[in-house]
């Protein structure tokens, strides 16, 4: 599953006292205590409290180690697993860095859950993941696991796809329990909306994605690719093509051709022909099914060149829906449709938990965001924003708070939320709606897992979707007594969105193999379909005349939000409640099937907690393991920039990090010993880095004449960095501060003269550098090609304090503005720096950008420097070049650079001390592409600056460099 990051990436200036080579890794607070319990093939680690789920999870773990494994031929070994409490992000992850697996342990509260507990579908689609990478410890893996560490899992495995890895666990989990994403029909809905409208796209475009069109994503594509294999060629068959595919893995289109020797399909083959199965299944499926419902579409929504959505409709009245607008074109906004006009923006939102759930009453809003604690990474909440649509007056409920979905009563008044708590204990928590203060936690003995609730109509009363072992149902909740009333049998049955309506609750369900609209009687169980759209209807709402449904009806282009009256007599009556839902797919059962354990792990699932064994609980010790290598040999360093041989340490909480190698320079032919700790389970991260080796460097004399010389540095570097996230609004911001020492002393330098940039012989450096770096930047959409509002600071001061050898002083500050520019995508930005130093003895880098286009860097004693910079997307495209290239953008920044720098000279014999004074005004454009190569999925993005340089009187070319776009 995809990780949620809330960390901001800026560029800082390059400082000789402050080249930390250690990332930043988000981290728990350190007054947690640790357990750990053990079992015959996995260490789960978790915050003391939360003993109840590590036992379940450890349980689950081991009754699935073999079977989860077994169609890939894989016998994973002993691997950890760290429960994560402190995050409200639903989400979890394995990775070979160091090799251990993580789960966040706050409940999914979308479409996507299904009917099994969260914990028990983690682990059976990450445990997958552990047995794919494991795959690699063969063929060419033998080679560079023993060379390389657990690192050589990920370099054996970078031909193949990431579609394969996150189909592959995705079609696991829909074989080894009741309910994986692939039996749920809303999983697959932009795939087949693409298909029944004839949007079939090439490959190329399938795996890479598009700036303009829906692509499904890894998981959608990767599941009916990988299911489909299994389904014709045996539930073996990926376990067979990872066998061919590791004998040498390391040439383009390896994983293709694997492909091909073990079933006789390319990947295009096989991308064609499942698309060919699945339009001609769900064509049938399609025409079998009774006349769609009509509908009308509100007015007011965009059209359909660029995918767009508007989905979760709420209505503020009888003729006004609040709408949650999405899409490629621009940022998550919430809108207003009514039967005549335009669309009305009402409020941007920030980072939004779950949007599935807009609720709204009594004149306002709400909605869940995440908050992250400004230090701890791991510790995120979810708090509620309330929005008043009369005045836009918004107020915080619940700050600190870990509340998911939300729904406003009636009046506005009260709210009513889930919580899961750092135990995993489930509770539904009623509200002050104005002062977060909380009224009442309804009781839940069995601890059962609650989605979206709503109040009824006169506030008495709650309706929500409950989630037990035996399935899913409607409750009915009483708030005077607390006594809950099932609506529905509980069974496997992924039911959602529930909307009381007078003696009904409407509520998504995809009995019939396709979200639609369901409705049960409170009065005698009767249920009823109320709608029958082609791909689906979610989301329902009532107008508050009780004449009209909207909700929003899903389309190739995007989500639209359609209206239809609520007319009781049109209802198709259900002879009985579903027991279990249709397919989704053609691949489900046939998946199950070719799983001999599927009905037992289906079982063991649906067990109470305490089914299992239990096991031996011990304390653990985060500094007692602080260093597990789990790289060595030839190791990348962590700054990125060498290939060294040496040794890489991180352990499973991320709290300590070190390496430790040699390292060659290619340029001067030189080795050097580098080390390297960072220590970040304080508030201030902590860093140490060392490093002895050698340089080889020559200067020209006055003479003409080649001077070499081979000498020695010793450098040494300590200090603490302050990383502090402070996102709160739909502006991402960050701030950083910093504060490193510097020792760099050299021996055996035996030239006449030194730059002044380097220490030398007899004259130590001892440097202090300081730093703050502060960003605030207006999200982006998926279109934007650079900011489009906010601002950055960086200010630096690097001084050598102690009053012996090597003297020298610098200060910078450099900030910039980020504006919207002529046109949608385009980006303004203005930027202004300046820079004093005082530097007889020594020279710092720069603490400011230098103006593009020049070759050379001139360290000023003062340094004044502004730019202008329009960036603009130049075409969005869907270009190809075989299976080689796939250019997805093309897009130009053109900037104007202007500065002013002046250097105090020394007097020689032939002239007087003087200022020397030089102007810069630059001016140019880099043009980029964006595109993808050998169908890797991840995009690369390069180009060339052509620029007219003051300095140099002559027109530059510069190619850019590669960059990587996560």
């Amino acid at each position: 599953m995809p990780r949620l990051l809330f960390s901001l990436a800026f560029g800082l200036a390059a400082a000789t006292s402050a080249a930390q080579s250690l990332p930043i890794i988000s981290q728990n607070p350190p007054s947690l205590r640790w357990q750990e319990v053990r079992t015959p093939h996995f260490r789960v680690l978790y915050p003391a409290g939360l003993d109840t789920a590590a036992q379940r999870t450890a349980q689950r773990l081991e009754a699935v180690h073999a079977p989860n494994g077994a169609t890939l031929g894989v016998s994973a070994p002993p691997i950890a697993v760290v429960l994560q409490n402190q995050t409200t992000v639903s989400n979890g992850f394995v990775t070979f860095l160091p090799r251990h697996a993580e789960f966040f342990t706050t409940p999914e509260q979308g479409q996507a859950l299904g009917t099994v507990d969260w914990l028990d579908g983690l682990v059976v689609h990450e445990f997958r993941h552990v047995n794919q990478f494991d795959k690699a410890r063969q063929g060419f893996g033998r080679v560079l696991v023993p060379l390389l560490g657990e690192g050589g899992l990920g370099v054996a495995a970078v031909g193949v796809p990431q579609w394969f890895f996150e189909g592959d666990a995705v079609g696991t989990e829909t074989a080894l329990t009741r309910s994986g994403r692939g039996r749920i029909p809303y999983f697959g809905l932009g795939l087949r909306a693409n298909l029944l409208s004839g949007r079939q796209y090439s490959y190329q475009k399938a795996v890479n994605g598009s700036f303009r069109d829906n692509v499904p994503d890894w998981y959608v594509l990767g599941y009916h690719l990988t299911s489909y294999a299994k389904a014709h060629y045996g539930p073996a068959v990926w376990g067979r093509v990872l066998d061919q595919y590791y004998r040498f893995p390391f040439y383009p289109f390896s994983f293709s051709n694997s492909l091909r020797r073990t079933t006789g399909l390319r990947v295009e083959d096989l991308y064609a022909r499942t698309m060919r199965e699945l339009d001609s299944t769900w064509r049938a499926e399609q025409a079998a099914r009774p006349a769609p419902t009509p509908v009308r579409e509100l007015a007011g929504q965009v059209g359909t060149r660029i995918f767009t959505q508007y989905q979760y409709p709420q209505y503020v009245n009888d003729s006004t829906v609040l709408t949650l607008k999405t899409g490629l074109n621009n940022i998550a906004q919430l809108v207003l449709l009514g039967h005549l006009g335009q669309e009305k923006r009402v409020f941007t939102p920030g980072a939004i938990n779950i949007p599935e759930l807009l609720s709204v009453g009594g004149g306002k809003a709400v909605w869940p965001e995440f908050r992250q604690s400004p230090r701890w990474g791991q510790r995120v909440y979810s708090e509620l924003k309330v929005l008043d649509l009369k005045t836009g007056r918004l107020v915080r409920v619940g700050t600190r708070s870990r509340y998911a979905a939300a729904a406003l009563s009636p009046d506005g008044a009260r709210l009513v939320a889930v919580r899961t708590d750092a135990s995993y204990h489930h509770a539904l928590v009623v509200l002050d709606a104005s002062t977060g203060q909380e009224l009442q936690t309804l009781p839940n003995p069995r601890n059962d897992f609650y989605q979206q609730p709503r109040f009824t109509p006169d506030g008495r009363q709650l309706v929500t979707v409950t989630l037990r072992a035996a399935g899913k149902t409607l409750q009915l909740l009483d708030l005077g007594t607390g006594a809950a009333t099932d609506l529905l049998p509980a069974a496997n049955v992924n039911l959602t969105n529930p909307q009381p309506w007078g003696d009904y609750v409407l509520y998504n369900s995809p009995q019939s193999g396709v979200d639609n609209i369901y409705v049960v009687s409170l009065k005698n169980g009767l249920t009823y379909q109320v709608t029958s759209r082609p791909l689906g209807a979610y989301h329902v709402a009532v107008s508050p005349d009780g004449r009209h449904l909207a909700f929003h009806d899903f389309r190739a282009t995007g989500a639209r939000v359609v209206e239809m009256p609520l007319d009781p007599a049109t209802w198709l009556a259900l002879p009985a409640p579903a027991r279990a839902a249709a397919p989704a797919d053609p691949f489900a059962e046939r998946l199950a099937a070719g799983e001999p354990a599927a009905k037992q792990i289906a079982s063991l699932l649906a067990s109470p907690d305490s089914a299992g064994p239990r096991y031996g609980v011990r304390r653990y010790r985060p500094l007692a393991h602080a260093f597990r290598v789990f790289s060595y040999g030839v190791v990348q360093s962590p700054a990125g920039n060498a290939v060294s041989v040496g040794v890489r340490s991180q352990d499973f909480l991320s709290t300590t990090q070190a390496f430790a190698g040699l390292t060659y320079d290619q340029t001067e032919r030189t080795f050097a010993a580098t080390g390297a700790l960072s220590y970040q389970g304080l508030g201030p991260v902590l860093d140490v880095e060392g490093s002895y080796g050698g340089r080889d460097a020559s200067i020209v004399n006055e003479r003409g004449q080649t001077l070499r010389d081979q000498w020695q540095v010793a450098r040494v570097l300590a200090g603490a960095r302050l990383p502090l996230v402070l996102t709160r609004s739909k502006y991402l911001q960050s701030l950083t501060l910093g504060a490193y020492y510097l020792n760099e002393r050299v021996s055996g330098y035996d030239l006449p003269v030194r730059k002044r940039s380097e220490t030398g012989p007899n004259t130590p450096l001892h440097a202090l550098q300081t730093s703050l770096a502060y960003v605030s930047q207006l999200k982006q959409s998926t279109r934007d090609v650079a900011p489009r509002g906010g601002a950055t600071l960086l200010a630096t001061y690097r001084t050598t304090p102690f009053g012996t050898n090597l003297q020298a002083s610098q200060v910078g500050v450099q900030g910039a503005v980020y504006l919207p520019g002529l046109a949608r995508h385009h980006s303004l930005r203005l930027r202004g720096g300046y820079q004093y130093q005082q530097q007889d003895q020594y020279n710092f880098t720069a603490a400011i950008s230098y103006p593009r286009a020049e070759t050379s860097y001139i360290s000023f004693d003062n340094l004044a420097a502004a730019s202008v910079d329009y960036s603009l997307p130049l075409a969005f495209t869907h270009l190809t070049l075989g299976r080689v290239l796939y250019v997805q953008r093309f897009r130009a920044t053109a900037f104007f650079d202007i500065a002013q720098g002046n250097l105090r000279l020394p007097a020689t014999a032939q002239t007087p001390a003087r200022v020397y004074y030089q102007d810069f005004r630059n001016v140019g454009a880099d043009v980029m592409a964006l595109f993808n190569v050998f169908h890797l999925r991840t995009p690369v993005e390069a180009g060339v600056r052509v620029a007219y340089s003051s300095y140099l009187q002559r027109v530059v070319v510069q190619p850019l460099a590669f960059s990587v776009r996560l």
